[in-house]
């Protein structure tokens, strides 16, 4: 775990810094619940399969890997559901177009923790 100015790295994609070439970075919140808030603050995620996708307006990230709380109870959370990005309307509408436009593949790099707030 790296920390530098408020920010704790939790999960990071190697691989697709060396398999793509990265033309734009955008930094977004995580819509989460509780046990993924607590379940990241272990440490604990995975990002090597994880991709993002334009729906209804919005967009999504699927894949991401974030393990059940160990001690959660049944209101434990699926590792692997889709999770709700936060972005203003106009990186939304700019991202949209990217994608349309064919042959990109949006993706995340790193997860973590600025100020107290998850970001992808």
């Amino acid at each position: 775990m790296v920390k530098e100015l408020g920010k704790k790295i939790i999960a990071q994609n190697k691989t697709a810094r060396h398999d793509f070439f990265i033309e734009e970075v955008y930094e977004c919140g995580l819509v989460l619940t509780g046990t993924e808030v607590k379940s990241l603050r272990a440490g604990r995620a995975t990002l090597t399969d994880g991709y993002a996708m334009a729906r209804d307006g919005e967009i999504w990230v699927s894949g991401v890997h974030i393990p059940e709380y160990n001690q959660g109870s049944w209101t434990n959370h699926p590792p692997r559901r889709d999770r709700k990005l936060l972005l203003h309307k106009r990186e939304i509408a700019q991202i949209n177009g990217v994608i349309k436009q064919g042959g990109l593949t949006l993706i995340p790099l790193s997860l973590y923790f600025k100020d107290g707030k998850a970001k992808i």
